[in-house]
């Protein structure tokens, strides 16, 4: 029997597809604003989604709350190739 641990991971790796064209304007974002990567820029937006969509997280809304004031995160990624 696996061991189900006592909290949840700091964070995960999601996988996801979205249209190129989507894609290649978050590649040009990220080239004109370097203090910005993708994993930064894709946090921010499901974080700024499940706010205003009634998300009452407090730990959703200070990620919100980060990417909106552009503070810098701990788990900082490499930039989009």
């Amino acid at each position: 029997m696996q061991q189900i641990p006592d909290h949840a991971p700091s964070s995960v790796s999601v996988e996801n597809q979205f249209p190129e064209d989507l894609f290649d304007a978050m590649k040009e974002f990220v080239r004109l604003h370097p203090q910005w990567d993708q994993y930064r820029l894709m946090q921010a937006a499901l974080a700024g989604f499940l706010f205003q969509h009634g998300c009452k997280d407090r730990a959703v809304a200070r990620h919100y709350l980060n990417g909106l004031f552009q503070r810098a995160t701990a788990n900082s990624g490499s930039s989009v190739p």
